[in-house]
């Protein structure tokens, strides 16, 4: 049978064993969520209360078929020098609210099958800080310096939105600075807490994913 992309793999070690005993029910421990989100997309790691990983995945944020950055993309300067024209207000609009809604869809998806997978119940989520200035307007929207945020910040806004549905508290990050922030406090222990999943889960643990990871253990702390 394939190992499932989720789990640590083997040989066994101390994250194994409280994998294994956890899933089948000796023990509920709280967990937290941290997202590195990207554009139709994020790296998400859940860990406990003692910042060790018990999950560590890929979520997909839109339906195949959507452009994942409809105002970058489609209604932006970007558009222009793609193909030499972009949508009109209405339209831009209108996709914009289909993406949306596909994001929401997905999300929501996604966010089920992770808390169905996890050992414990999710105690926060943490996603990176978004500008809260953005204009409602879309023919303001799609103008610079909005238009290279607007995207990313549906992605973010949804995911809060679709977390505190569920109960989930939403914590926020500067992904500037969360993984020297994680060092701070962690002391001694950030190379084994940061780095050290690598050993046990595997390819791919990288920048996304101490990313993420870091912004569980900080988030808790601000």
């Amino acid at each position: 049978m394939a190992r499932s992309p989720h789990r640590p793999r083997h040989p066994p070690s101390l994250g194994d064993i409280r994998w294994t005993v956890d899933t089948h029910g000796a023990t509920m421990r709280p967990v937290h969520i941290g997202v590195a989100h990207h554009l139709g997309w994020a790296t998400v790691v859940t860990a406990d209360d003692d910042h060790g990983v018990v999950d560590r995945r890929r979520i997909e944020l839109v339906e195949p078929g959507l452009p994942n950055a409809p105002i970058h993309h489609e209604g932006g300067p970007h558009a222009l020098h793609r193909r030499g024209d972009s949508l009109d207000d209405d339209a831009l609009a209108d996709l914009v609210a289909r993406v949306r809604g596909s994001v929401e869809r997905t999300t929501d998806a996604a966010l089920d099958d992770l808390a169905a997978s996890l050992p414990g119940p999710v105690r926060s989520i943490a996603l990176r800080a978004w500008a809260s200035d953005l204009p409602d307007d879309i023919a303001l929207l799609r103008r610079a310096p909005h238009e290279s945020r607007a995207d990313s910040v549906m992605y973010l806004e949804v995911l809060a939105r679709v977390a505190r549905e569920r109960g989930w508290t939403v914590r926020l990050y500067d992904a500037r600075t969360v993984e020297a922030d994680a060092t701070s406090v962690l002391g001694d222990r950030a190379d084994e807490v940061l780095r050290g999943p690598r050993r046990t889960w595997g390819a791919p643990w990288g920048k996304d994913q101490r990313q993420a990871l870091a912004a569980t253990i900080v988030a808790r702390t601000a």
